[in-house]
């Protein structure tokens, strides 16, 4: 059974910590009573030491486990356009991010619970092996689990490289006809009480619905909701009252 999910609870995973400087993206401080796992941006796509360390912080007090989410070095776009980089390089470009968040969190007496790609890095890793290696590459320095994609090349690749694999659902994010995720920009807001009934079916089923209303495969280890979609509060509290609810 996943590190994410028991016998009665769902782990509830948000990207957050994603501002710099006087920027502020998302309501982190809203999102943490609603999730357990946190994705903390590295300071590549987003971020800064000052966030890291406040982000780290305010995960410690709600008790919500840390993971990394390291990204493509693109502040300027977000994270969310591709670049071409050699594996040893992504490798490294990962290695520097996640050993900055694990000092942060080694200060507060907290241990790294896992790694997730950010944004254009996260979909290149699910289509081609060489990216999912080097990014698995990254995460056996760390011996953590990883999250993604069941059923693409997160899954094949992490799992042949001896790590363990979280299979995760996007509550806030639309699937393509082949089950892909579409990556935006920028992320609109979304019905929480449609996506809370499409993250029960996600749980019960297995199923998902693409934008063009065919049914697609994913398994919901856990349930993703980002925190730059702009009701990402009420999106996270009723996804979490709605599987507590099914979980009991």
């Amino acid at each position: 059974m996943s590190a994410a999910r028991g016998n009665a609870t769902l782990a509830i995973n948000c990207d957050m910590g994603e501002s710099f400087g006087l920027y502020k993206m998302g309501d982190d401080e809203g999102m943490m009573p609603h999730i357990t796992i946190a994705n903390v941006a590295c300071g590549f796509h987003a971020s800064d030491p000052t966030v890291m360390a406040h982000t780290v912080r305010l995960a410690k007090r709600h008790n919500v486990r840390v993971g990394a989410h390291p990204s493509l070095p693109d502040l300027q776009g977000f994270g969310r356009r591709d670049m071409k980089m050699r594996p040893e390089e992504l490798t490294d470009c990962i290695v520097y991010q996640v050993g900055a968040l694990k000092g942060f969190l080694r200060r507060e007496g907290m241990e790294l619970f896992h790694v997730k790609p950010h944004g254009s890095l996260y979909g290149m890793a699910a289509k081609s092996p060489e990216v999912a290696k080097a990014v698995a590459d990254a995460a056996k320095v760390f011996n953590v689990p990883v999250l993604g994609m069941a059923g693409t090349m997160h899954e094949r690749v992490y799992t042949a490289e001896g790590l363990e694999f979280i299979s995760e659902y996007y509550a806030d994010l639309d699937y393509a006809d082949d089950g892909s995720l579409i990556i935006t920009r920028e992320h609109h807001a979304v019905d929480p009480k449609r996506a809370a009934e499409r993250a029960l079916r996600a749980v019960r089923e297995g199923v998902a619905e693409s934008v063009n209303g065919s049914e697609v495969h994913v398994r919901a280890d856990c349930i993703c909701v980002h925190s730059d979609t702009p009701n990402a509060v009420a999106v996270a509290h009723a996804v979490k009252a709605a599987v507590a609810e099914y979980l009991g």
